[in-house]
């Protein structure tokens, strides 16, 4: 299987390319999402200017999940940059499930804290486009999130 996510929001496509040797357990969990349909139309619930565009809550506003089992941390050494792809979770670090956020810019501050498993390698430009709020007025949507062919 690749290593490889095409998210195509409806700014453009990302490539994301996934860290299995980091967080094998969440990228895992990510792909079999991806596979099952879970993403596709999702709204980015949460986009913050200089900072990160979260996603992947099925109810549109970072409460939900999917209804498979919260995930144990897999906290790795790389750092939170621009277009590092993370898990988001409750305050419980092991509760991540099927959100996760992108990294505008320097999120260092969240090393250790979060898990990263992987990086987006082409279309930065388009999570940049993404609509901002908390929620935003009119969301960004992912149309469809697959495992690259």
């Amino acid at each position: 299987m690749s290593d490889k996510l095409i998210l195509k929001l409806d700014t453009g496509d990302v490539t994301i390319e996934t860290m299995p040797d980091k967080a094998p357990e969440h990228v895992a969990r990510i792909k079999e999402l991806a596979e099952d349909g879970f993403y596709d139309g999702i709204p980015l619930h949460r986009v913050i200017e200089g900072f990160m565009a979260q996603m992947g809550c099925p109810r549109g506003d970072g409460t939900g999940g999917s209804d498979k089992p919260n995930l144990k941390a897999e906290f790795n050494d790389i750092s939170h940059q621009r277009g590092v792809c993370s898990m988001a979770r409750a305050q419980n670090p092991n509760s991540a499930n099927s959100q996760f956020f992108i990294c505008f810019d320097d999120a260092s501050f969240l090393d250790g804290q979060y898990t990263v498993w992987g990086k987006v390698v082409e279309g930065m430009e388009h999570v940049d486009a993404a609509a901002r709020g908390e929620p935003p007025a009119a969301p960004t949507k992912i149309i469809s999130m697959r495992v690259a062919a």
